[in-house]
């Protein structure tokens, strides 16, 4: 079914809000799914407050606000109280922002959270600051390292930011092969996930999603991906978590922000980002492909658009069990799917 933007936004306020969140949560968490919605990326959007609730159920609601542990004028730490992560690094990504504006640099960490999201929604909050960001979230140990079947690491995105005179320039990646969510999504409809993503408890190749979830995932990238899997978990250490985050619970997140005029003028280093954005647009592709794009081209295209239409497709299924959540506090049949 086809619903507009703001209906969309409104249920997801009052899933969150009939689960218990405090209404500006509420409304952090609506905003973050539908930019998910906007686009494109619908294993984080709506299909994810499923997976939401069905923790929230699990284990009740926040245990307290975010709440400020340390704090330096450069620095602060940040204790979640179990809050979702899209409200955690929200507020951490704040105080990163108004920390860098006044001293050209920070460093946030926030531990007790879990499911942090796109972290290029808060790397496009710092740009749109002016400001050059690096972020890392890990999570709960869901994938191998390289050469191995068993779980170490978490998806662990890892983004970084930078602003322009247009849209900025974002990269955000998970560091496995397959995204948490993904997998989530796949059991739900009694799907397969790709070959060469996951292996079962046994350590065998599996695509099937309630294996892996079962096992482990594999790296992105090989070698690489996985040395940056072992950096994101690192950084979230410093920020406070376990070495290994339990399910679903403890991830910590880590945000870094700068001032581009500690070294130029804020105007010239945008101007400079744009010419280089541009220079990479204007590459020659490879023969029949599409034209050259930047990281975060194609999400913010997609926004611009869906947007401009004012609706989103909302499978049926998926809008039913919505309204069930937000009427009856999450108490949806065991076979509304």
């Amino acid at each position: 079914m086809r619903i507009t933007i703001e209906e969309a936004r409104g249920l997801v306020v009052a899933v969150m809000t009939a689960q218990g969140q405090r209404a500006e949560d509420a409304a952090i968490i609506a905003d973050h799914i539908i930019d998910c919605e906007l686009r494109g990326l619908a294993y984080g959007g709506l299909a994810r407050v499923v997976s939401i609730v069905e923790r929230l159920q699990r284990t009740g609601p926040p245990t307290g606000p975010v709440e400020v542990a340390h704090e330096t004028p450069v620095s602060a730490r940040l204790r979640g109280n179990d809050n979702l992560g899209y409200v955690v690094a929200h507020k951490a990504t704040e105080i990163a922002i108004d920390k860098a504006k006044a001293m050209g640099l920070a460093l946030v960490g926030a531990d007790g959270t879990w499911y942090t999201g796109m972290l290029s929604v808060f790397a496009e909050m710092a740009a749109e600051a002016g400001l050059i960001t690096m972020i890392a979230s890990n999570a709960t140990p869901w994938v191998a390292p390289h050469g191995a079947t068993e779980g170490r690491f978490g998806t662990n995105p890892i983004c970084f930011g930078f602003p322009s005179t247009a849209d900025p320039v974002i990269w955000d990646i998970g560091t496995s092969s397959i995204m948490h969510a993904e997998v989530m999504l796949a059991q739900r409809h009694d799907g397969q996930i790709p070959a060469g993503k996951a292996f079962d408890a046994q350590g065998h190749p599996t695509t099937d999603p309630a294996a892996a979830l079962a096992g482990a995932f594999t790296p992105w990238g090989g070698h690489k991906g996985s040395g940056l899997g072992h950096v994101v978990q690192l950084l979230g250490i410093l920020a406070g978590s376990p070495i290994q985050p339990p399910e679903l619970a403890e991830f910590g997140y880590l945000i870094v922000t700068m001032k581009p005029d500690l070294l130029m003028a804020e105007a010239d280093y945008r101007a400079r980002v744009t010419d280089y954005a541009e220079a990479v647009r204007a590459a020659r592709p490879v023969q029949g492909g599409a034209a050259v794009r930047m990281p975060f081209d194609r999400s913010a295209q997609d926004r611009r658009r869906r947007l401009a239409e004012g609706a989103i497709e909302v499978p049926d299924f998926l809008h039913a069990r919505l309204m069930v959540f937000a009427d009856v506090g999450g108490n949806a049949p065991p076979n509304a799917e």
